[in-house]
């Protein structure tokens, strides 16, 4: 398995985090106004279908909107998700970039593009929308995982590492900042670092399914196996868990090809990881 493969692997546990919409506290669409004739109503029940993983429905409702009121910037955002969601990327960065025309000022329209540049593998432009999205909001969580991911796919885990960190620090209860850092630990060969910080988001009763995936890649890295089976078994058929563990024998393979990682103190008690399990230890 070559880094490149890593890469892929990284790309397909981090997009999803980055594809779900804003993160909480943070408004990416603007406010509906409450003016007789704004057809929120069925706004509402869009984004709850989007939400909800009824695509067809939410299209139907973006689309009844923006018939009626062309210029519906929520209706056009919201368009904009349902085909970034199925996969039309093209279409959802036209949406977005006439949704920035329309509002310069939102956020939603440039985060919309910069998600399709990242999915698109457009890497320098999604970066450079990321740092702009930063530099109008610092540590704006959405950017900072964005910025994140293509940092680490382009193999810069540590400078990844370090932007997570800081928005942490400012956002200390986003739980995607701290699952994409865990990853990102793994991936630069920091796997039992890697663990630390996922434990501290996957034991928790509303905890994002990407932690436990996470968490289940970093213990396969490590080499505990039976901890990575568990956890993928919750959530995954056996034939599934099978190849899940194949490929994470693979990449602990090509890990453990480079030179150690010294770890580095973390500091900030937003990012304090707790100590790794016994069974962790063991498989070390």
């Amino acid at each position: 398995m070559t880094s490149s493969v890593i890469r892929a692997l990284a790309l397909a546990a981090l997009l999803p985090a980055l594809a779900g919409g804003c993160a909480p506290g943070i408004q990416t669409r603007p406010a509906l106004s409450h003016k007789s004739d704004d057809p929120q109503a069925e706004l509402r029940i869009a984004d709850s279908a989007l939400a909800g993983g009824n695509v067809d429905l939410a299209s139907t409702l973006y689309e009844k909107v923006l018939a009626r009121h062309p210029d519906s910037l929520p209706a056009r955002l919201g368009l904009g998700d349902v085909n970034y969601r199925a996969g039309d990327l093209e279409r959802a960065r036209i949406l977005y970039e006439q949704a920035r025309q329309q509002a310069p000022a939102e956020l939603g329209p440039q985060i919309g593009l910069a998600r399709v540049a990242l999915r698109q593998r457009r890497l320098d432009e999604a970066a450079r929308r990321y740092r702009e999205l930063l530099a109008a909001q610092p540590n704006l969580p959405l950017a900072a995982q964005g910025l994140g991911t293509v940092l680490d796919l382009q193999g810069r885990h540590d400078e990844a590492q370090a932007v997570y960190r800081d928005a942490l620090r400012a956002h200390p209860d986003a739980q995607g900042l701290r699952v994409d850092l865990g990853l990102s630990l793994v991936l630069g060969n920091r796997p039992r670092e890697g663990v630390n910080v996922l434990l501290d988001v996957a034991g928790l009763p509303d905890a994002p399914w990407q932690a436990r995936q996470n968490l289940a890649f970093a213990y396969g890295v490590l080499g505990n196996t039976d901890s990575a089976k568990k956890l993928l078994s919750a959530d995954l058929p056996a034939s599934a868990v099978a190849d899940n563990l194949r490929v994470y024998q693979a990449v602990r393979a090509q890990l453990a090809s480079r030179p150690p990682v010294v770890a580095r103190p973390s500091t900030g008690a937003a990012l304090e990881p707790r100590a790794a399990p016994p069974a962790a230890e063991a498989e070390k």
